[in-house]
C-alpha cells in the first residue's frame, strides 16, 4: 500500500532535516519542461531499473510525482513488489505542485547548475571573454587550454586549441599537464555551471598560475561570431609519472585538510554500510578506463566532474551518504567539495581495488521485479506475419528516432501513454514491439500483457536489420506530433549545433536560476 500527500506536505519532507526521495516519473521531456527544483527524474518507461540504481534503500521514503494521469500507482504497486516500504503519492502529480504556488523549472540537474551560478558569485572565479581568448591566441599567447567536458561531449565540439581533461581529471593530472606556474590555465565547458566550478576548484589549490573560466564557453564563443571545432574524437587522459601521481596525492592532501573533508577506510565504510536507516552511494570517480580495469564491488561509475554536474543521474535521495572512491584522493576531493555544498553527507575512500570490500557489503537492496522471457522473433517472421495482416507493431523507442524511421505501418507509443494507445489498437490483432531497450521492452510486454492484449514478441535488431529483412522503413518528421513526444526535450536542444537564440535562451535559464529560488531552495546549499 501507499499513502499520498499534498504538495505541502511532499515541498517539506524534501527540505526536512530526513533523507527523502522526490521521484518525477513523467518523461524526459515532460520533466524538463518544467519540475520541483529537487526532484530526480526517474522516467516510468525505464522505472524499475532507474529506481534500483537511484535509491539503493528499500527503507528511504520515496515520493512519486506524475502528471497527474494516475501513473504514480502503477509505479507504486512496482516499488512495493521490489521491496520498498515507505511510499508515498502526490496527490493531482506537477500540476497540482504548480496549483499550489510552487516553481516548476525548466531544464536539467537544477541543483549542480544553480551551484555553478552560486559559486560565480561566492568564489568570483576568474572570466576570459571568448574575444580576448580568441585575441590571446592569435597572439601566440602562452598558455594552458582546457576542455572540462568528458570526452563524448568534447568529441562534438570544442573551441579550437583545448586539450580534453575532463573537471577532477585535471586536477589529479595537473602536474602532466601544467609544468609552469606562470601561464594562464584556461577552462571551459558548453555553458557556464562546469567552466565556473572547474575555475573555483583550482583556485582552492592554491595555484600560483592565474585561472580563467571562459565567459558561456562553447556557446559564448559561437555567439561571438567564431567557429567551433567540431568531429573531435574521444581522446584518452594523459599519462601520469609515478612522480606525478605523487603529487597528485600531496595536492589532494593538502585540499582535504584546508577544506575539512571526511577520508575512511575500508573499515569504516564497512560500518556505515551496516547503517540500514541510511541510504550509501559508493561512486567512483576515476576515468571510465581505471573503472573498467577494476573497481570497488556495486560502485557506480561517474567522472569527478560529472557527478558535481549531474548528482541527479547517480544519488536519488536527498541528503544521503555519498562515498567516493579514488586512489590518490584528488578527484574524490574535487567532488567532495560541491557534492556537500548541495546537501550531501560526502566521504573520501582512497580504495579502488575490487577485493578492498566484500561483494555483498550492501543491506536493503531492492529487489528486480522477475518479468516473463519475451520471444524474440526474426525479422522474416515479422515480415510475414505483417504483409499476411496479422499483427500490429508498437515501437517504443525514442520517438526521435521513430521520426528518422520506422517500420511502415507502426505505431509509436511510450510506456507511460501505453493505456491511451492501445484504445486505438483492436484486442483481436496481436503485438510486436520493436524497441531499443530488451530490458525496458520486457516490462514494456508485461504491461500491455497486464491491459488485455497478446503480444508474439520482440523483433530482432535495429532499422538496419529490419529494412535488410525486407521491411519498408518510412521516416516521418511531424509523427509523432511534438506535443505526443514526451520523451524529448525540445526546450533549447539545438543550442550546440548552431541555433544561436537557442543558447542565448538557455544561458539567460542558467543566469536566471539563483532568482527562482524560495527560501527553502536556497538554504539547500552550503558552501564552506
Amino acid at each position: 500500500m501507499h499513502k499520498t500527500l499534498t504538495a505541502q506536505a511532499a515541498k517539506s519532507l524534501i527540505h526536512g532535516a530526513e533523507e527523502c526521495a522526490l521521484l518525477d516519473i513523467r518523461e524526459h521531456g515532460q520533466y524538463g519542461e518544467g519540475h520541483p527544483f529537487l526532484s530526480v527524474h526517474c522516467p516510468y518507461s525505464d522505472f524499475e531499473q532507474s529506481v534500483h540504481r537511484l535509491v539503493p534503500n528499500t527503507h528511504v521514503p520515496v515520493i512519486l510525482m506524475d502528471d497527474g494521469d494516475g501513473l504514480s500507482a502503477l509505479a507504486a504497486a512496482q516499488l512495493q513488489a521490489m521491496g520498498y516500504t515507505d511510499i508515498s503519492v502526490l496527490q493531482g502529480g506537477a500540476p497540482a505542485w504548480q496549483r499550489t504556488g510552487y516553481t516548476l523549472y525548466k531544464g536539467v540537474n537544477l541543483p549542480s547548475k544553480t551551484l555553478g551560478e552560486i559559486i560565480e558569485h561566492s568564489d568570483h572565479p576568474q572570466v576570459i571573454t571568448p574575444q580576448t581568448l580568441d585575441a590571446w591566441q592569435r597572439q601566440g599567447r602562452a598558455l594552458h587550454f582546457f576542455d572540462c567536458r568528458p570526452p563524448n561531449e568534447y568529441a562534438k565540439m570544442t573551441i579550437p586549441g583545448a586539450q580534453c581533461v575532463p573537471n577532477g581529471e585535471l586536477a589529479h593530472r595537473l602536474a602532466a599537464v601544467v609544468c609552469d606556474d606562470v601561464h594562464p590555465i584556461v577552462v571551459t565547458c558548453a555553458g557556464r555551471t562546469r567552466g565556473l566550478i572547474g575555475a573555483a576548484g583550482l583556485g582552492r589549490l592554491g595555484l600560483k598560475n592565474p585561472i580563467y573560466a571562459v565567459e558561456n564557453g562553447t556557446q559564448g564563443w559561437a555567439l561571438a561570431g567564431l567557429s567551433l571545432q567540431r568531429g573531435n574524437g574521444q581522446p584518452e587522459m594523459p599519462k601520469l609519472t609515478a612522480e606525478q601521481t605523487h603529487t597528485s596525492r600531496q595536492r589532494a592532501d593538502a585540499l582535504i585538510t584546508a577544506e575539512a573533508l571526511h577520508c575512511i577506510d575500508a573499515t569504516h565504510f564497512l560500518q556505515l554500510a551496516k547503517d540500514s536507516s541510511r541510504t550509501l552511494y559508493l561512486v567512483d570517480v576515476r576515468s571510465v578506463a581505471e573503472y573498467s580495469e577494476d573497481h570497488l564491488p556495486d560502485a557506480e561509475h561517474a567522472w569527478s566532474g560529472q557527478i558535481a554536474q549531474a548528482a541527479d543521474l547517480t544519488i536519488g535521495v536527498r541528503r544521503a551518504r555519498v562515498v567516493l572512491s579514488d586512489d590518490t584522493g584528488m578527484r574524490a576531493a574535487m567532488a567532495a567539495l560541491w557534492l556537500r555544498a548541495v546537501g550531501y553527507e560526502v566521504y573520501i575512500l582512497r580504495e579502488t581495488a575490487s577485493s578492498a570490500l566484500p561483494a555483498a557489503w550492501r543491506q536493503n537492496r531492492p529487489t528486480l521485479p522477475q518479468v516473463n522471457t519475451v520471444t524474440r522473433l526474426p525479422v522474416a517472421q515479422v515480415a510475414r506475419l505483417l504483409q499476411a495482416q496479422e499483427i500490429g507493431l508498437l515501437d517504443i523507442r525514442n520517438s526521435q528516432d521513430f521520426r528518422k524511421a520506422h517500420i511502415e505501418g507502426a505505431c509509436w507509443t511510450s510506456r507511460a501513454r501505453l493505456a491511451l494507445t492501445l484504445r486505438r489498437l483492436p484486442k483481436d490483432r496481436a503485438l510486436v514491439v520493436l524497441a531499443s531497450d530488451p530490458v525496458a521492452a520486457a516490462h514494456t510486454v508485461q504491461d500491455v500483457t497486464d491491459l488485455g492484449y497478446t503480444v508474439l514478441g520482440i523483433a530482432e535488431g535495429g532499422p538496419a536489420h529490419w529494412q535488410a529483412g525486407g521491411l519498408k522503413l518510412v521516416a516521418s518528421a511531424q509523427t509523432p506530433a511534438d506535443a505526443e513526444c514526451i520523451d524529448f526535450l525540445f526546450f533549447v536542444h539545438d543550442r550546440h549545433d548552431g541555433n544561436l537564440d537557442s543558447a542565448r535562451q538557455y544561458l539567460a535559464w542558467e543566469t536566471g536560476l539563483i532568482a527562482q529560488l524560495d527560501d527553502a531552495e536556497k538554504a539547500s546549499f552550503r558552501l564552506s
